[in-house]
Formats: C-alpha cells, structure tokens, sequence
C-alpha cells in the first residue's frame, strides 16, 4: 500500500511541475471599427511565438530584439494565415502596419499592428480565429472590438474558433457566459489554486488538535464553508479592484507569493502554522490569489462598461470551478478520513505540495527553469 501511496505522489508531482506558468496561454486581439476599415492590435506571447516558429536563433535561451526583428515576416506570416475577418459581403482584406513589442503581466508580447478593409457595410463581423490551435488546445484568443464607442468581447479555442459578432448590438449574454467558462477553465487548469484549495482542504474531515476523524459530514462541511468563504471574499476583493487598476503588483512578485501560499498552506497540515485559523489565512492568502486571476483582464485593457460585465462573469466562473472542486473532493475524504490511508494522505500529500510549491516559488522568484515543460 505505501508503494502505491509513493507512485501516487510520483505522479502528482511529474504531472504538476511542468505547469511552471500560472497564467495559460492567451493573445489579446483589438479591433476598432472607423467606417469601411478596422483598425487592428494583436498581442501574442513571445514565448508561444519561439515555440511555434523559433525565435531563439542562437539557441541561448534568450530572445534579443535583433533576432525578434528579422523574424518579424514570419511572425506576420504565421499570424495573419490564422486569422480571418468577413462580412455577409464577402471577406476582408487584412493588411500588416507595423510591429513592436510590449511587456504584459506574464512577460514580453510581440504587437501585430494591422488594418482591415471590408466590403461595406459594416453591420456584422464573423471571425475565424485559429492561432496555435494545432500546438495548444489550451489557447485561447481575447478580443475587444470597439464600434461607435460601444466596446464588446469574445473569446476564442479550437472549439468555439469561428464566431458572428454584431456590431449595432453586441450580444452580452453570449459575452457574459464566455467569461464565465473561462472562469472555471481558469481554476481547473491553474494547478498552483487547485493544490492550494486542497492543502486546505484536507484536514477539514481531522477535526481536533490529534486530528481525530470528524464526528458528522456537517461539521466537516461547516469548516469547509469557512474555508472557502474567506479564500472567496479575498480574492474577490483584489481581483475587482486589480481588475479596475486601482492596485497593481508586479506579475513576479505575485506569482511568487501563490508559490509561497500553496508552500505554508500544505506545511500547516504537517505542522500547525495556522493554529486552529485556517479560515484567517485562507483569506490572507486570498488577497494575493486575486492578483492572479485578474492578470486575464487587465492584459485584455477593457473599459469599464465592458470589463465590469466581464468581471462579474469571469468571478463567477471562478466561484463555479472552485466549488466543483470541492464538492467531489469533500465526500470522498469525509468517507476515507478514519482509514490509514488518508491519515498518510493528509501528511505525505501535504509534504509532495509543498515540494511541489518550493520547486514554483525558486523557479518564479528567481526567473528559473528548473523543471522543463
């Protein structure tokens, strides 16, 4: 049984180390509408860049503008042969201006400028969206198009590449619920949260200071519900006013600080940190798991009307993915929590996290790749 116990942590952290990154892949398309042309930004990670088409030419590990400049054709090429913009007229023709690069809160992003004529009017756009869809199914493109000074939102993968937008009356409903999956995307991929959720999670079945098997599933419930309200109202707080650019901190050092938490929350469950105030620090740690999720929109730069609608949704695809979580976690370790495998479970898993963490916090504090992906 413990070998099988040691292959199961073996696993976990082979399958979890990799996800060095907590933000995924995503590019960040602008479209503005001005009569018969549509203006066009399009901001796409460097890194997905040099892993699709290889940047680095001198294979240092490091990309200089000089060797980022003279593959700006191949950029362009790569880009625009995955994007394609029409009307019920007919499609449209899109045109490279200029490229730059810009630092978002994950890094440096190379910036496609381009224009767009279409065959008029303008009363609808359909867009095809296809970038890294052979290489990342994970990838996802976040568009802001902006008409008459009305601002709407769509998110693209591979399953939902191909989408109508109007752009007399944006449809907010199809807007809000996108955000709203991504929500939950956003924590079911997110391995940093979901190891954090259950270092808290597993002694709330080992109630008592010997960590003697919960009595009920209620009192188990109850001091999950403690739990998870505090980590809610937290990151809630910092991800609205991130959000809103009312405070903002450096990509690193927040990153830094997730590592940290999933550490000292998966080390409380081998030696009492927290003492009996688990729900205290989930809302500490909270505060800076916020800063986290917002990355996603305050890279999109969104104006208020739209980000709001997008906020809220996306908050709650969060809220929806976490309890998913622990709803099928939570009656498992409550039928398991007298066994002797949950007793190691609650002390070795906790010590495999907290490895785990360690390993993402040297790797995120110190700009490190210590495990390839």
């Amino acid at each position: 049984m413990m070998k099988r116990l040691l292959l199961f942590f073996a696993l976990l952290c082979g399958a979890v180390l990799p996800a060095w990154a907590h933000k995924p892949s995503d590019s960040y398309l602008s479209l503005e509408v001005q009569g018969e042309r549509i203006a066009g930004q399009w901001d796409i990670a460097l890194r997905d860049l040099d892993f699709a088409i290889g940047l680095d030419q001198d294979g240092d590990g490091k990309l200089t503008w000089d060797e980022i400049r003279t593959r700006h054709a191949a950029i362009a090429a790569y880009a625009l042969e995955r994007l394609s913009i029409a009307t019920d007229k007919g499609a449209c023709l899109i045109d490279t201006d200029e490229q730059l690069i810009d630092d978002h809160t994950d890094g440096a992003y190379s910036v496609l400028r381009f224009h767009v004529t279409c065959p008029s009017p303008l009363a609808a756009l359909t867009i095809n969206y296809r970038l890294f869809d052979d290489l990342d199914p994970q990838h996802k493109g976040l568009l802001r198009l902006t008409h008459d000074g009305v601002t709407s939102t769509a998110i693209f993968d591979p399953a939902h590449a191909r989408q109508s937008l109007s752009l007399s009356s944006p449809d907010r409903l199809q807007q809000f619920g996108a955000y709203v999956k991504d929500g939950v995307w956003h924590i079911w991929i997110g391995y940093d949260h979901i190891l954090f959720l259950l270092s808290l999670l597993l002694p709330a079945v080992m109630l008592g200071a010997r960590g003697t098997p919960s009595a009920s599933l209620r009192e188990s419930f109850i001091d999950v519900l403690k739990v998870v309200t505090a980590f809610t109202l937290a990151h809630s707080l910092t991800l609205t006013l991130a959000s809103l650019s009312l405070i903002a901190l450096p990509s690193r050092w927040v990153e830094s600080a997730i590592a940290a938490s999933v550490v000292l929350a998966a080390l409380n469950n081998v030696y009492p940190l927290f003492r009996g105030r688990r729900p205290l620090a989930a809302f500490a740690f909270g505060l800076i798991h916020g800063f986290g999720f917002a990355s996603v929109l305050i890279d999109l730069g969104l104006p208020q009307g739209a980000l709001l609608t997008s906020l809220f949704g996306f908050n709650l695809g969060v809220e929806i993915g976490q309890l998913c979580i622990v709803a099928a976690f939570l009656p498992l370790a409550f039928a398991l929590r007298g066994t002797w495998f949950y007793r190691r479970l609650l002390t070795g898993g906790s010590v495999a996290i907290a490895l785990v963490a360690v390993v993402w916090l040297v790797e995120r504090a110190f700009d490190l790749k210590l495990i390839s992906a």
